[in-house]
């Protein structure tokens, strides 16, 4: 791969590592609620998904996955459940200020909750089948400039965990009464049960 290759990828993958999606809220949100550092470790449970997703990407087995009809409905149809229940789930909340909950769930409980959140999209592969090629050179080790690519994404989607981490720990001085903790846990569940309605009526184009 040639080095100008890399680094106009950097930036477009940064674009996309940056966009506002329901992994990104749900970092701020746990950063808000639990610290950066839960937040931070949390943000490996989405890593883990986006390596295995990587990896087929780079196998070939995601062409074979993805040609089935049927296997993209019931992965569309449990991702987006699972974002439905968490709107639900956050628009019930307990409306505490940040201090009542910061003693709440166990980092591996958090870390297991990014991870089937990103898992449970399956145009993220698709986004990955699309993205990638266009920076690979088939006159080189396509194996290893996807190994190349794969690595700089995960390392800018950790730093993207970081950013949205750190707004959310900002945000922390915002929620001091139950209210406004009240309004923004609506206005996020009402984003992940749009995202999830997105992900449920979208089609394998």
């Amino acid at each position: 791969m040639a080095f100008w290759q890399l680094l106009l990828f950097i930036p477009a993958c940064f674009a996309l590592n940056m966009a506002p999606g329901p992994n990104n809220l749900l970092s701020l949100n746990n950063a808000r609620c639990y610290g950066f550092r839960s937040a931070l470790f949390a943000g490996f449970g989405r890593i883990a998904a986006f390596s295995v997703m990587i990896a087929l990407v780079a196998s070939g087995l995601a062409v074979i996955l993805f040609a089935s009809e049927t296997v993209f409905f019931a992965i569309k149809l449990a991702g987006a459940g699972y974002l439905l229940w968490l709107a639900i789930t956050l628009w019930r909340s307990e409306a505490s200020p940040v201090a009542e909950v910061s003693s709440g769930k166990s980092l591996l409980w958090l870390a297991r909750q990014e991870f089937m959140l990103a898992a449970g999209n399956p145009k993220a592969i698709l986004i990955f089948t699309a993205f990638f090629p266009q920076f690979v050179d088939n006159t080189g080790s396509v194996s290893t400039q996807f190994f190349t690519l794969g690595a700089t994404f995960l390392v800018l989607e950790l730093g993207a965990i970081a950013i949205y981490a750190l707004f959310g720990i900002y945000l922390r001085q915002w929620f001091c009464k139950p209210s406004r903790v009240r309004r923004f846990n609506q206005a996020c569940a009402t984003f992940l049960a749009v995202s999830g309605l997105n992900l449920l009526f979208s089609k394998q184009s």
